[in-house]
């Protein structure tokens, strides 16, 4: 009983200290939230306008991260929503919607009235019902320096059949978060994790929520057992027979001293059980320790549902954290888990299976034979190759990647492992396979068995390559990837930060630092968004660069901006969304 007592006492204790450094976050992040509400506001002032759907065919989608890419219910088609871009000077937020007709291989921009605001990090699911739902929640915006940030706590549907967006407004779900996981299981989505960041602060979440497809309300879960740590970007898969959620892995970070942060990867899993009937579920957590060859520890990496429920995990990043630096390395390997077996396996391509048999069918002599087996003998001595890659931006940046390639030896050693029906019985060195490059943050879906991969990023020194190539693998032949579309370099813009800019950014940091803790006011938002709405912003002139644009209006959109804002917002800071604004503006005419 004595330590029963202990152990509950333990857990609520670590409960409060939750719920205060919630509480902590949440006040100095309201601040800086309301800052980009003035801007998030503008966006969908814009999209408001437009009250027709337009379908437009288009090239891929521009380089970015962590969007969403879903594979529709009813459709050979995939879904790609949101994301982001950094290109070493500013961030943008992407809130685009397109379709990729896998038949056609093409891809088509749809505009739809109403979109949620932009976004990344946020979790989208698909559900087969009225047609097709796209079902997307939460996810994160950030200015455009992007040190600050909002975290959102909204839920949308897009009706695939009638290509229209709701906002579903139901109260008691999770709060404001980004990087957290969502899917679908039984007639329920089930919503774990995440985290929220302020400037200053952060916190990680490892609550689970539920909304019911078919009462559309949120009820936060209570399960038994000991729970994940928080944590973010974990994987999260649901069981064949819709019982159970496995969580796997996952990234958080803690503060160890005032200005100093650790990031820890997980590469633990857990089991989320479901028992009782529907309505009277009880749920409980469990540790799960699988068998077979486990992924090397890594956060930033892809994950979808492939045949027969596998999970597949794909490339990521392992971070060297030292007092000053931070140094990544980047995988492309492939991982699929078996829920049924509670089982890791690597997995291997076997290449193209025609130039085999042709080879298979050649007649060896003696010679032959011997040379085969004395070069598969120095290959398996050998262990994993390094194949270095260069790739050459249209700035004359060359920037060098490299990948790790399994012996020969391993790739028999896991297909024996795997048992599969057609074995290798050829060990003779075939031509190098084309492959992703290794990348974190990429996106992933699986479509009539087909694993679909697109964009990501990865690091080069200080700079951070975004990426908008496409590859397609068939996790059923698992003979080698098709791409899609190619890396372009020319799209693979850097810009460097002046002196200057730095300077100016660390005053308005100390500026910030120096402000108290303001009052809070209430404004009618909707009488202001309505006066917004029935005027015209200042049109774009031909010619005219973005600068000029900005000069020319700056008064105006200082003043669209001071609206938003309020009056007690300092002029440096208004003076900066208004010109974000009309950026905005100018960058959608």
């Amino acid at each position: 009983m004595g330590k029963k007592g202990k152990k509950e006492k333990k857990v609520k204790g670590a409960e409060k200290t939750a719920a205060k450094m919630e509480k902590k976050v949440s006040k100095r992040s309201k601040r800086e939230e309301e800052d980009l509400e003035a801007l998030i506001a503008e966006f969908q002032n814009l999209d408001a306008k437009k009250t027709q759907v337009v379908e437009t065919t288009c090239p891929p989608p521009s380089p970015r991260l962590n969007a969403s890419l879903s594979a529709h219910p009813e459709k050979d088609e995939l879904i790609l929503f949101g994301g982001e871009y950094f290109n070493g000077k500013k961030t943008y937020l992407y809130n685009d919607l397109f379709f990729f007709n896998i038949k056609k291989n093409s891809w088509v921009k749809s505009e739809i009235p109403n979109p949620p605001p932009p976004r990344c990090s946020h979790q989208a699911v698909v559900v087969p019902q009225g047609g097709g739902q796209l079902w997307v929640f939460g996810g994160e915006f950030a200015s455009p320096n992007g040190e600050q940030f909002y975290h959102y706590k909204d839920l949308w549907v897009l009706h695939l059949a009638t290509h229209t967006w709701e906002n579903i407004k139901a109260p008691g779900g999770p709060s404001g978060r980004s990087g957290h996981r969502m899917v679908l299981s039984k007639r329920q989505l089930l919503v774990f994790g995440g985290f929220h960041e302020s400037t200053r602060d952060f916190i990680y979440y490892n609550d689970i929520y539920a909304f019911s497809l078919d009462t559309f309300s949120w009820s936060r879960l209570a399960p038994s057992g000991s729970a994940p740590c928080p944590r973010s970007a974990c994987q999260m898969t649901s069981t064949p027979d819709g019982m159970g959620v496995i969580i796997y892995g996952g990234y958080s970070k803690v503060k160890v001293k005032k200005d100093v942060e650790k990031g820890t990867i997980h590469s633990d899993m857990f089991l989320l059980k479901r028992e009782g009937k529907d309505g009277q579920e009880k749920w409980s957590w469990s540790r799960v320790n699988p068998s077979g060859s486990k992924p090397p520890p890594r956060s930033g990496f892809s994950l979808a549902v492939g045949p027969a429920g596998r999970a597949v995990l794909f490339g990521g990043v392992c971070d060297e954290e030292e007092e000053e630096t931070l140094e990544g390395d980047f995988y492309n390997d492939l991982y699929l888990y078996d829920t049924v077996k509670n089982r890791w396996f690597p997995s291997v391509l076997r290449g193209n299976k025609t130039e085999k048999k042709k080879r298979r069918r050649g007649k060896k002599g003696a010679e032959d034979e011997e040379a085969d087996a004395k070069r598969e003998e120095e290959e398996a001595s050998q262990g994993p190759t390094e194949v270095v890659k260069e790739i050459v931006t249209e700035d004359g940046t060359v920037m060098t990647i490299k990948e790790v390639i399994p012996s020969c030896q391993e790739e028999e050693e896991e297909e024996e492992e795997e048992e599969e029906e057609e074995e290798e019985d050829d060990g003779s060195a075939s031509a190098p396979l084309v492959e992703p490059c290794p990348r974190s943050s990429a996106m992933a879906t699986v479509r009539q068995g087909k694993l679909y991969l697109y964009g990501g990023m990865f690091e080069v020194g200080d700079r951070q390559v975004t990426l908008n190539d496409f590859y397609c693998l068939d996790l059923h032949k698992m003979e080698q990837w098709e791409v899609l579309v190619e890396m372009d370099p020319k799209v693979q813009e850097w810009l460097e930060e002046s002196e200057s800019e730095e300077e100016e950014e660390e005053e308005e940091e100390e500026e910030d630092g120096a402000k108290g803790a303001g009052g809070e006011e209430e404004d009618s938002e909707e009488e202001s968004e309505d006066e917004e709405d029935d005027e015209e912003h200042p049109a774009v002139q031909d010619g005219e660069t973005v600068t000029d644009y900005q000069k020319r209006t700056e008064q105006y959109w200082i003043g669209v901006a001071r609206a938003n804002m309020g009056p007690d917002a300092k002029d440096k800071k208004v003076a900066k969304v208004a010109l974000a604004m009309a950026e905005v503006f100018y960058e959608d005419q």
